[in-house]
């Protein structure tokens, strides 16, 4: 798999964890891991009532990156999309997709993609609290 036929894209249009899927799905993987983070209704104990998404212009050449790097280290199919802008509570929020021979290594394989578009993926949140207030989360 290149570069080119990965799917790793940012979006601000709402996600679609079949179009994700599919992207990773082949005959020779027996698992296929689908993670989708969606927006809760809380965090931290305060009641949240919606976020916002904004994005570094090159983000989406970081989301290849690290797409690329977790399919080349671990041999496996890989793909991300992450939406931007304003979302409401339960929208998908990301979708990643892994598919490999076998469940433990789609399951791993997809956490590590996950934990690595979160810390190096210029993607900020900010976060609206139903009490009016509100706070950008890893808005370094």
């Amino acid at each position: 798999m290149t570069d080119a036929d990965l799917l790793a894209r940012i979006s601000d249009l709402p996600l679609n964890p079949d179009e994700v899927e599919k992207a990773v799905t082949g005959p020779e993987h027996g698992a296929v891991v689908v993670f989708t983070g969606k927006v809760r209704d809380h965090d931290g104990g305060q009641a949240v009532s919606a976020l916002e998404y904004s994005a570094h212009p090159e983000a989406e050449k970081f989301l290849l990156k690290v797409c690329a790097e977790v399919a080349a280290s671990s041999g496996l199919p890989v793909a991300a999309v992450h939406r931007v802008g304003p979302l409401t509570i339960g929208d998908l929020a990301i979708t990643v997709a892994v598919a490999a021979p076998h469940r433990a290594e789609a399951f791993a394989t997809c956490s590590l993609l996950v934990d690595r578009i979160k810390h190096e993926v210029p993607i900020w949140k900010r976060q609206l609290f139903a009490d009016g207030l509100s706070e950008w989360v890893n808005a370094c």
